[in-house]
């Protein structure tokens, strides 16, 4: 899954993909360097970031999905958190919903999901737990989202999981998480795995401080994911990361 921020403020590129042309070439390239998915966002969830009104979110991501719809078979998956949104990009031509709220953060966001018939990313964000106790809250917490998700008349398989790697979440908390990616992938639903660029890769190697300096522990974490079962990897780093993942294939061979 190639990440595509039509941000001016995203914690890796804001800004870079401002302009629809230039977003609509960058998803073109992540097409080439072998992305599935690629994922747009026309909001960040950095630490800190201002919240957008749907109009401009809208103003941001519809356009380039339009595009890259018209011009890729690659699936297009919507990072919006906002109901709304999530309708006009699926009527724009996307066939995939990333919601970092789970499906939480609006009356109507269960409802939209089922009525859109569409795979649904659920992700954890916030962690109350402790160090010890987070993986058990991400694997209640993701159970219980999908079993919301299911009763709210999603097809199971259109349930997608994500844990927030990073997300409101310690250093210690997310390599917790990555320890137990076996333990959430056998909830019986897709994972998704998003650690490309963050910060954790700068708390266990202070020489990155830079996001632009992390293409390594990012691959890292990816392989790692892939060994363990998930479904897919968010990167920035397509060329790089596929890469990876097939020489990691050709040595040990799936799983």
């Amino acid at each position: 899954m190639g990440i595509l921020n039509t941000t001016p403020d995203s914690f890796s590129d804001g800004g870079r993909y401002l302009d629809v042309d230039a977003a609509i070439a960058r998803g073109l390239k992540l097409a080439g360097e072998g992305a599935d998915i690629i994922d747009i966002g026309g909001e960040s969830t950095r630490p800190g970031a201002e919240p957008v009104d749907g109009a401009t979110e809208l103003a941001r991501v519809i356009p380039v999905v339009a595009g890259l719809a018209a011009r890729t078979d690659v699936i297009i998956s919507i990072d919006t958190m906002k109901p709304a949104v999530a309708r006009a990009a699926i009527a724009a031509g996307a066939r995939m919903w990333n919601d970092v709220t789970a499906l939480s953060f609006a009356p109507d966001s269960l409802t939209t999901a089922a009525d859109l018939g569409c795979p649904v990313v659920l992700m954890h964000w916030r962690a109350g737990a402790s160090d010890e106790g987070v993986v058990a809250e991400v694997l209640d917490y993701l159970a219980e989202r999908a079993s919301a998700a299911i009763a709210g008349g999603m097809a199971r398989e259109h349930v997608w999981l994500d844990p927030g790697i990073g997300f409101s979440k310690t250093p210690a908390q997310s390599l917790a998480i990555l320890r137990a990616l076996d333990r959430i992938v056998a909830l019986g639903f897709p994972v998704v795995l998003g650690a490309s660029r963050k910060r954790l890769i700068s708390r266990v190697d202070p020489s990155s401080p830079t996001a632009a300096e992390r293409l390594g522990g990012s691959v890292a974490v990816a392989m790692a994911g892939a060994r363990a079962g998930v479904a897919t990897v968010r990167v920035h780093d397509v060329r790089e990361t596929r890469q990876a993942l097939l020489m990691q294939e050709a040595i040990h061979g799936r799983g």
